[in-house]
């Protein structure tokens, strides 16, 4: 085997390069040669990806990664596995934007990662990652939709500007067997047909702008080390459709959709906030009800019929300022 050998200037110390590896070798003057050698494999620097990704979330315990004894599995578990057939040179995490529960869907969610490659294999090109990893996704209902390389200091959960979720609700159903079966577990149905829209739309507005909402918030182990006061920024109900309803109008069904942006939610947040005001529709709430709960700022104020199922919420974008997904120069 061909040895190279290279001398540190007045540093006593060679380098020899053996087959792509670098050894050491440490010489010291005396009666004898003593040596000390250590090798270690090379591997190419990490590149970060920012990905996007939308997953059906009914067969999932949530997006977050579950361990081996826990009975559920998480969307970030199939993420995982699928970017080891990389074959990266150190595994692959995938560090989540926007957590949501079990039963709970994504249009589109976000991750970022770092991959580092064998020696003197390049970097992933955007479209080259996108396609190797939903080749590996394919038996799951998880997608990847795009990626960018973004600087090592991005964070796909503290770079986020806001995040904007939707919830769809059918009305005119008075029986959950009246559901479309292409609806299933994508809407919520709530009983007694028909809601007062104009009300819950009224109720809506006092949950805009900057409040404590503790009363909103569901407690879990995270509540006390998070601040219970956020911004809402966006919360509208409008008129929308289901998979190909215009087939079937003659049934009287309607699709209406609860749109909620902020920078960040509380645990179930959005989940508390839609089952609010469909009691309003229901005419259990009054609209100034919403006001008064956000006020009590306790979570156990909250009515028990007041909490919507996972099944119709979609997270539907995470967004990021522009500066932040331009691509880095070589080495950032």
């Amino acid at each position: 085997m061909a040895v190279r050998w290279a001398v540190l200037g007045g540093t006593g110390r060679y380098w020899a390069v053996l087959g792509g590896k670098a050894a050491r070798l440490l010489l010291r003057a005396g009666p004898g040669l003593s040596v000390s050698y250590s090798a270690a494999k090379m591997v190419s620097p990490k590149t970060r990806y920012l990905v996007f990704f939308q997953y059906c979330g009914t067969k999932y315990s949530g997006v977050m990664q579950t361990s081996a004894d826990q009975s559920g599995v998480g969307v970030q578990n199939y993420l995982e596995k699928a970017a080891q057939n990389l074959k990266p040179a150190v595994p692959i995490k995938f560090h989540i934007s926007s957590r949501t529960d079990s039963g709970v869907h994504a249009l589109c969610n976000s991750a970022h990662l770092d991959i580092q490659r064998a020696p003197g294999k390049p970097a992933f090109q955007e479209r080259e990652l996108v396609g190797c990893l939903n080749h590996h996704l394919k038996p799951e209902p998880i997608r990847i939709l795009s990626a960018c390389r973004v600087t090592n200091s991005f964070h796909a959960r503290f770079s986020a500007r806001s995040r904007t979720y939707i919830y769809r609700l059918l009305m005119g159903c008075t029986h959950h067997s009246e559901i479309p079966v292409f609806e299933r577990d994508l809407c919520w149905a709530p009983t007694g047909g028909y809601l007062n829209v104009p009300a819950m739309q009224d109720a809506a507005q006092f949950l805009l702008g900057t409040h404590d909402f503790s009363t909103f918030c569901s407690l879990n182990s995270e509540t006390p080390f998070r601040s219970p006061v956020k911004t809402i920024l966006q919360a509208d109900i409008q008129p929308s459709s289901g998979f190909l309803s215009h087939h079937y109008e003659h049934r009287g069904l309607e699709f209406w959709e609860l749109k909620f942006k902020s920078r960040s939610f509380l645990y179930r947040q959005v989940r508390r906030m839609v089952g609010a005001l469909v009691a309003v529709g229901q005419g259990k709430l009054a609209p100034h009800h919403i006001e008064e709960l956000l006020e009590m700022k306790d979570a156990r104020a909250l009515p028990p019929f007041a909490m919507a199922p996972s099944s119709g919420l979609f997270l539907k974008s995470v967004e990021y300022d522009e500066a932040d997904l331009e691509t880095p120069a070589l080495g950032e």
